[in-house]
């Protein structure tokens, strides 16, 4: 196995070339490849010797003057160094001998480091922040606060002695506190007590943005629970599709470790909300992946990029890359999605990656979208082993992005391990083999098993069984570390040997971790003995709440409500010309050559897929699939996303993303009265620092987009069941500040009653009438066009919420009728972009004359 596999006498090295590149994954990284060779030796041959590894590399040949330049610079431009190592030898090297070195991937031999302890009950407030920041804890001033007066309390001082603990708290209680604490897991800003303050008005306070305008939305619009099954306290939100079957649905984003290492990020944010689906209830399977990215502009020059950061076509290839072997390896369709670009994403890349999933409505007789975790039953953790990558990731995604930002918050996932794992908790939730499971996400162990303790009331977790990829990890290591392929069960123990032994026969490494308890404790073990135990209340209910400032001062100055005549084009080269431009604008232009890399055809469910027409080369307004084999009926998926209204103000931002959702969904063809929506919200830092002095302001952007998209999905009748936020959207590098245009997307899940009417969007038959339906004032801002013309072109445009609900009603009666052949959304180009569309795909010509009162 440890033996160089190269052939330097074939046609490969008898080409001209002066210089090789091997590059090869450091030690700790995951390797996919390697992984998956070493399981089919083991297939072939059996179990391999202790110690035996399997590494890959690839190799590059360049035809180049070596002489001439740097050949380090060279290397860097083929591999990430915080991932990858590289080996560089000339020509005249290779000819003479010299062959790259055999770095295999060994992280072994080094000591367990000694569990820290901290007398955080004496320290001073500023040494309480130095220890946050010290130890990437995440954690402001007044949680440290917390958690110092949390240690002087008499109680807990008398149960630590008790415990044989002592007055001092150790590393691995505060890594769990902090990771339970993060503003990735606790969503800390939408909590917080905001007082918004608006030009001319009393100041108005907001008791939690999330109580206020998400969950509360979903209350008003969903109270019939035989359609919204669950919301908001599972990985993610679960509806009915039919009497027998549920589904559900989940977008995260995996903004800052796709900006360390794109591939390794991206494939790490699609496997991951894989887990989410799998981890919905008792176990649902997904059926369907989304992804929509988010790029700086493709041709940025190399010199206006601040130093360290990559360029956006580095990050682009990396991150397509990624969710291309993360959805085709694991077996499940991208169905829809989106490219954008915009400078603002130079900084930080915003990755969405969502998944969807099925399950029967009962499993075993017992309503499948309900867990449970009681006092005896047994932590078991499933799939792959724990290691140091993914350390601190979910304190590190609740930071801007600097030079300082750990390199060992990336990882990279590999989809056939957990395909593997897939099938095997699939197969043992039908032989009700356990009866409580959760996904290893954000903060591994410490994330999981401290969730799941919430319901039977505490957990012993023995860190000593867990198992590790390498030895030399710390205790709180290997409690936080959230290495990838892996999900948290309770088992009862009359059922864990039957489950081992299915897990033996799959190839699936199970393990008991631990067990529930009912002491209200979260109880930490290692080297036999207790190093941490905290309160489980104060761990989920002890982190203050933050007081927040909101300054709305109104929308951006504009010289009109709307664009001046001599703005627009009025020639017919003027309006033929701007056609084009508007075409070839990176965020319209077709997508084509990146989109037929994913598998849209896998599972046998796709309906309408991503390109449409008569040579499936249109764009389609969403997906369309087909659940179950023995039903007609159908989903769609499809999107809304307009960061540039928020220019202009981001409640019409909000409002009009709902809108795009909800007309693409009609479009295909969807009922309006059985939708289902997320809201992924991504945005800069929006409290107020010597960092941000203008937090206020961003922090009332995020205030009104929440308005917005609350009324908006009131008018709809659209709950919200699930969603994410991303709050730190900002880079340091390079002595400058980068942040991200404030971001939501509305991903939307729905019902079509029967796929065979499901539409598409490109022109069918000569002859037919082409109609405009909807009105609208034609406002240009934050609009394609604007951004053509290079300045600004007044207000954005409004949605209006009670006109546009009759007539999605009205359009789907009529579709449900038989009545259009094509249907069309109008987004980015509005009309104009529309009609070219749907010629491009249907290869058909239109002659079209507006109204003089049409919209844009």
């Amino acid at each position: 196995v440890a033996q160089r596999v190269v052939a330097p006498g074939g046609p490969f090295y008898r080409q001209p070339w002066s210089v090789l590149i091997e590059v090869t994954y450091r030690p700790g990284v995951a390797n996919p490849v390697a992984t998956t060779i070493r399981d089919a030796l083991s297939t072939r041959f059996g179990t391999l010797p202790a110690g035996a590894i399997v590494q890959t590399a690839w190799q590059l040949l360049l035809d180049l003057d070596a002489r001439s330049v740097e050949l380090c610079d060279i290397a860097r431009l083929f591999h990430n160094p915080l991932v990858q190592q590289a080996t560089v030898i000339a020509r005249a090297e290779w000819d003479g001998g010299r062959r790259p070195p055999e770095r295999y991937p060994v992280v072994a031999g080094q000591s367990i480091p000694p569990v820290q302890r901290i007398d955080v009950a004496e320290l001073s407030d500023k040494n309480l922040d130095l220890l946050s920041r010290d130890r990437l804890l995440a954690l402001d001033l007044r949680e440290m606060r917390a958690i110092r007066d949390y240690y002087r309390d008499p109680d807990v001082r008398a149960r630590r002695e008790a415990a044989g603990l002592g007055p001092a708290a150790t590393d691995v209680e505060l890594e769990m506190i902090a990771q339970t604490w993060s503003e990735h897991c606790k969503h800390k800003i939408f909590a917080g007590h905001i007082t918004y303050t608006e030009e001319g008005r009393k100041p108005e306070v907001v008791d939690s943005l999330f109580n206020t305008y998400i969950r509360d939305t979903t209350s008003r619009v969903a109270s019939d629970d035989s359609f919204v099954k669950s919301v908001f306290d599972d990985n993610a939100g679960v509806i009915a599709f039919d009497d027998e079957t549920l589904l559900c649905f989940k977008a995260e984003t995996h903004n800052s470790p796709s900006a360390l290492d794109p591939y390794g990020g991206a494939i790490t944010g699609i496997v991951g909300v894989n887990r989410d689906i799998l981890g919905t209830g008792i176990g649902a399977r997904p059926i369907f992946n989304t992804d929509v990215l988010c790029f700086g502009p493709l041709d940025t020059q190399e010199d206006a990029l601040p130093e360290g950061l990559l360029h956006p076509r580095t990050v682009l290839a990396g991150v397509h890359r990624g969710i291309v072997d993360g959805g085709n390896q694991s077996g499940i369709p991208v169905a829809a999605g989106a490219f954008l670009f915009d400078e603002s994403y130079i900084g930080k890349p915003l990755v969405f990656c969502g998944t969807g999933g099925i399950l029967p409505a009962s499993i075993n007789g017992e309503p499948s979208w309900i867990k449970h975790v009681r006092p005896g039953d047994l932590a078991v953790m499933v799939g792959g082993r724990i290691g140091k990558d993914g350390i601190h990731g979910a304190t590190f995604s609740s930071l801007g992005l600097d030079e300082n930002s750990p390199t060992s918050a990336v990882q990279i996932g590999e989809p056939i391990t957990q395909r593997k794992m897939t099938d095997f908790l699939l197969e043992a939730r039908d032989a009700g083999l356990y009866c409580g499971i959760t996904d290893n996400g954000a903060g591994g162990l410490s994330s999981s098993l401290g969730e799941m303790a919430r319901e039977s009331g505490g957990v012993e977790i023995d860190l000593d069984t867990c198992p590790l990829k390498y030895s030399g990890l710390a205790a709180w290591e290997i409690l936080v570390s959230e290495s990838q392929e892996r999900m948290s069960l309770a088992v009862d123990p009359s059922t864990i040997d039957r489950l081992l032994s299915l897990a033996a026969r799959r190839g699936v490494e199970a393990t008991v971790v631990g067990r529930f308890t009912d002491d209200g404790r979260i109880r930490l073990i290692h080297d036999a003995t207790v190093v941490g135990e905290i309160g489980l209340d104060f761990l989920h209910d002890g982190l203050p709440q933050m007081e927040l400032q909101a300054t709305w001062p109104g929308a951006r100055p504009t010289s009109s409500d709307h664009a001046a005549p001599n703005d627009l084009p009025a020639s017919s080269d003027a309006i033929k010309s701007t056609l084009l431009a508007l075409l070839a604008d990176p965020n319209i232009a077709g997508k084509e050559h990146l989109v037929r890399q994913y598998d849209h055809e896998v599972q046998g469910g796709s309906i309408v897929k991503p390109m449409c027409g008569l040579h499936a080369d249109g764009p389609s307004d969403g997906a369309v699939l087909k659940p179950r084999y023995d039903s007609w009926r159908g989903i769609t998926v499809t999107h809304g996303i307009n960061p540039r209204y928020g220019d202009v103000d981001t409640y019409h931002m909000a409002a009009a993303s709902v809108d795009e959702a909800v007309r693409a969904h009609v479009a295909l063809g969807g009922d309006p009265e059985q939708m289902a929506a997320l809201d992924n919200f991504c945005w800069p830092d929006p409290v107020l620092s010597d960092s941000t002095p203008d937090g206020p302001f961003k922090l009332a952007q995020l205030v009104r987009a929440c308005r917005g998209l609350a009324d908006a999905c009131v008018a709809y009748g659209l709950p919200l069941i699930s969603g994410k936020d991303s709050m730190k959207n900002d880079s340091y590098l390079g002595g400058r500040k980068v942040s991200i245009r404030p971001t939501l997307l509305v991903s939307l899940m729905g019902i079509v009653p029967d796929v065979r009417r499901a539409i598409t969007s490109s022109f069918k038959t000569p002859g037919d009438r082409v109609l405009l339906i909807g009105t609208g004032l034609p406002a240009l801002g934050g609009s394609a066009y604007e951004r053509h013309v290079g300045r600004e072109l007044g207000d954005c445009p409004h949605t209006d919420l009670a006109a546009n609900s009759r007539l999605y009603r009205a359009i789907h009666a009529a579709a449900s009728e038989g009545l259009f052949s094509s249907l069309h959304d109008l987004s980015d180009g509005g009309t104009a972009v529309a009609l070219a569309e749907a010629a491009i795909g249907g290869r058909l010509g239109a002659r079209i004359t507006l109204p003089t009162d049409a919209a844009g």
